[in-house]
């Protein structure tokens, strides 16, 4: 494959719409609360965050079919189209929803559009990170791919401190009755404003060298991938399993001891969240020059070993009646399983087949997305309950690290066997 060189304002731009994808999660969750109330029928405060909760988990649920969908375009018609057509959606998708009128104004219909727009969105996610990925890391100069791919988990992290910071801050400086009456549409308003930069920015982009040549006739990619690399796409979740579950741990399950058992109010226990989520930002370009001198495979097996070795020590330090142990212990977390959030991308794009590689790093991202990351949570909250044990979670990751460290092992194989595709 012809190298074309990767300049740090194509990095950015590629990138962009990963900020704008974690925005909007984020964003969404926050104000859950308000967004309940304002598109589903008042029977009470409970029910009505529960169905905007499970608008968010529907928007999870259809990533497999953007995947898919995506998958093709990017393996088809181009890496850029994709980037385009994505951060399109997205950005549409937040200015509708902070225009659309409640349930006082026009009933039932306000919820079925929301529930209608987020999927939408759902399936337009699901193709942004893996072709965003995939095209900054074939872009990259050989000796700098896992440091250019972990642009895009900065990306991401960066998203979550924005999508907490923007709505926290606009409802500071508003009342209550205000931020419950259109505040809340702010955030979603900005967060257009942020996907058409980035649609800017990304017109100026060239297609990927891995384009040429493709072959755009036969049968799709997707059913390729899946009929002759579907123990690739095992392998990747594999991979993908054990960062995904142990960040839904510390930043989604730990926020739910935080403010039911330890009292602390939801305010303070998101500024303990976004504090750590930058601190792993920072350092996650560091872990990605680290790799590209050590190696892959020693590097995200360290990352691996380190977070299984620390889990319960730090799973019992997230247990302490002291605020600031609690901060210290996620903040350790966050910056051992940053290794894995550093490298995946670019490990993902380089154990998949050339011409298959949009279509493998969608599905198998995707797929561990829906399946397990997003049902942490939950699943967390149910063996607790089960087993009477706070320490379940942490059992679930452990179990997911050790599934994943025989494949970690294999990496270089894997690599040699992409390439030779």
């Amino acid at each position: 494959m012809k190298h074309r060189e990767m300049t740090p304002r194509s990095i950015v731009a590629a990138a962009s719409g990963n900020v704008l994808e974690w925005y909007d999660f984020t964003v969404y969750g926050f104000l859950a609360p308000v967004i309940g109330k304002v598109f589903f029928p008042e029977t009470s405060h409970f029910a009505a965050t529960l169905s905007a909760f499970a608008v968010l988990a529907i928007g999870y649920g259809v990533r497999p079919i953007g995947s898919i969908l995506f998958g093709h375009i990017g393996d088809r018609l181009g890496r850029k189209p994709t980037l385009v057509v994505t951060v399109v959606i997205m950005g549409v998708g937040s200015l509708a929803i902070a225009l659309l009128p409640g349930y006082q104004q026009i009933g039932i219909t306000a919820a079925v559009l929301l529930v209608v727009i987020r999927i939408i969105q759902g399936i337009a996610v699901a193709g942004e990170y893996p072709t965003s990925g995939v095209y900054i890391v074939e872009q990259a100069e050989p000796a700098r791919r896992a440091l250019a791919g972990s642009w895009v988990a900065v990306a991401m992290m960066l998203g979550c401190v924005l999508g907490a910071f923007v709505p926290a801050f606009v409802s500071s400086l508003l009342s209550e009755a205000q931020m419950s009456s259109w505040g809340w549409r702010v955030p979603f308003l900005i967060g257009t404003s942020a996907a058409f930069l980035s649609l800017f920015m990304r017109r100026h982009l060239t297609e990927s060298a891995a384009m040429e040549g493709v072959e755009r006739v036969g049968p799709s990619p997707v059913y390729k991938t899946l009929r002759n690399h579907w123990r690739l796409l095992l392998q990747m979740i594999a991979i993908l399993i054990p960062p995904g579950i142990l960040y839904m741990l510390i930043f989604v399950y730990a926020a739910s001891y935080l403010t039911d058992q330890m009292h602390v109010s939801s305010a303070r226990a998101l500024d303990i969240s976004s504090f750590n989520l930058f601190a792993m930002a920072a350092i996650l370009p560091l872990y990605g020059w680290l790799a590209d001198r050590m190696g892959l495979r020693r590097t995200y097996l360290a990352g691996a070993l380190a977070t299984g070795v620390l889990a319960i020590p730090l799973w019992s330090l997230m247990y302490s009646q002291s605020l600031a142990i609690v901060f210290a212990a996620q903040l350790l977390f966050s910056l051992v399983s940053g290794v894995a959030w550093a490298l995946a991308i670019t490990i993902l794009t380089m154990i998949s087949p050339p011409g298959l590689r949009c279509s493998s790093v969608a599905m198998g991202y995707n797929l561990c997305m829906a399946v397990f990351c997003g049902t942490t949570p939950a699943l967390a909250t149910f063996l607790v309950n089960l087993t009477a044990d706070n320490y379940t979670p942490i059992y679930y990751f452990i179990i997911s690290v050790l599934l994943s460290i025989p494949v970690i092992w294999r990496l270089p194989k894997l690599i040699a066997a992409a390439r030779d595709t």
